[in-house]
């Protein structure tokens, strides 16, 4: 190609218009940045992204959020608690927050009852909440609180041989009340010899009693369900003599024997070590189950079955708990080999877990209004034990149980949001195998590599 004049201007002019349009481009894309926020969570499990319950809850709020965190200066802190923050603030226009340092605004520190460093104050339709530390768990839990307002009241029967709420122990229950806590109930025990027992925003828990019921709390657990109580029922198999009255008022029968499900497949994938430990892999159409998508594991459990032909029942009943069709209920000892006998044990499907409803009228000071009455009844009360608690989707089902049975409907699919598996577990022929290609294959390929380029233009 000639080069002259005219080519010369033209390459000139050329370049001068590529430079303005770069220029162009990059002041286009700052004044983009700074107009809109994009953002992005390519995350495993979207850690760095408020979860969908997260989101629900949310878009549940109509009034104001204000929060107030009381935290040191750190510049690193604030930018990490000012990421968290953000996420609710992009998702709810009316979100607002301050980070404050409590050794600067010290009335307004003491107004808010801060004692340390990390303390945070969330507002919502004129109540408070405090919470210790800023994570979405915390957050989003303390929101759940808010919107309850009247907290329901959880009583767990007492002085039969119960679990413990207390109890640290792997067969205690203390890790499920901390759970329950942290939702917005109010957990305790009940002793029905001595106290009273209302069924205004109320849940009786009767778990599997290991002494007898006496004569008058028979009577008062039957006329709490007469007066439209809510009820929850854990029971293992072999249910008391004394229970069998209460067994009777809700029309339910339990089923001789152990649950079993021999599924070797099964067994071996979710890694489980007896036949006794049934787990639940799909779940029948209700509201407690409707999101449920990881399995529930029960151990020891006993089947449960529903009289809907009687013709005195007002009970609207559903299973929620439906093992496999390779299970059934052992009556046999499971220190013997475990088999299914034609003769004396029930093949499943079976049923583990109940939920019953029905429409009852209560009386108010002026009228009789309609109310619904819900009750629900699980075949097994270790599945909520400390050590169960964490298995599956056992915590997700008991939550939404306790949500349902409170006419929570609307939080039911507010579940806690677990965190993925950010470990990376390999063998140790697979480790050395990589570290061989890392450390060795890699950078011998490259050193190849360059001594054949070198010498390639050394030749010319």
């Amino acid at each position: 190609m000639k080069i002259n004049r005219q080519s010369q201007l033209h390459y000139r002019i050329q370049h001068i218009i590529f430079v303005f349009l770069l220029l162009a481009c990059i002041g286009f894309a700052g004044w983009l940045s700074n107009e809109y926020n994009m953002r992005s969570d390519w995350t495993e499990g979207n850690r760095h992204s408020l979860s969908k319950g997260t989101l629900k809850l949310l878009e549940q709020l109509p009034f104001e959020i204000t929060l107030r965190s009381y935290q040191a200066d750190n510049p690193a802190l604030t930018k990490a608690i000012t990421e968290i923050l953000n996420r609710y603030k992009t998702k709810k226009n009316n979100f607002t927050f301050k980070l404050i340092n409590p050794d600067i605004f010290v009335d307004q520190a003491k107004a808010d009852n801060i004692k340390r460093y990390g303390q945070t104050i969330i507002e919502y339709n004129g109540q408070r909440e405090h919470i210790e530390k800023i994570s979405e768990e915390a957050i989003t839990n303390a929101l759940i609180r808010l919107q309850r307002g009247d907290k329901p009241k959880l009583f767990f029967l007492s002085q039969h041989g119960e679990r413990s709420l207390h109890d640290a122990s792997p067969h205690g229950y203390s890790l499920l009340v901390k759970q329950l806590t942290d939702k917005g109930f109010e957990a305790s025990e009940i002793n029905l010899i001595t106290d009273t027992l209302t069924t205004h925003n109320s849940v009786l828990i009767i778990s599997s009693i290991t002494q007898s019921l006496l004569q008058t709390e028979q009577q008062k657990i039957l006329q709490f369900i007469e007066n439209g109580g809510t009820l929850l029922w854990l029971q293992d198999p072999s249910p008391d003599a004394s229970q069998l009255s209460i067994a009777k008022k809700l029309n339910l029968h339990f089923i001789d024997g152990i649950v079993i499900d021999n599924n070797q497949e099964v067994n071996a994938m979710l890694k489980l070590s007896h036949p006794a430990i049934i787990p639940i892999l799909e779940y029948h159409r209700h509201p407690i189950t409707n999101t449920m998508q990881y399995f529930t594991l029960f151990t020891t459990a006993t089947a449960i079955s529903a009289n809907n032909n009687s013709t005195d029942s007002n009970w609207i009943s559903t299973d929620l708990l439906i093992t496999s069709s390779s299970s059934w209920s052992e009556t046999n000892s499971l220190q013997k080999t475990v088999e299914y006998n034609e003769v004396q044990d029930l093949i499943g499907p079976l049923s583990i877990g109940i939920a019953q409803q029905r429409q009852i009228e209560i009386a108010t000071k002026t009228e009789k209004q309609k109310a619904s009455q819900r009750i629900v009844v699980i075949g097994d009360s270790d599945f909520i034990s400390n050590q169960n608690l964490g298995q599956g989707a056992n915590l997700s089902f008991i939550l939404n149980t306790f949500n349902w049975l409170t006419t929570n409907n609307r939080l039911i699919t507010i579940a806690a949001k677990n965190a993925p598996d950010t470990q990376l577990n390999l063998s140790s022929p697979t480790a050395a195998i990589i570290g061989l290609v890392f450390l060795f294959f890699i950078p011998l390929a490259f050193f190849i590599s360059g001594v054949a380029i070198w010498f390639k233009r050394h030749k010319k």
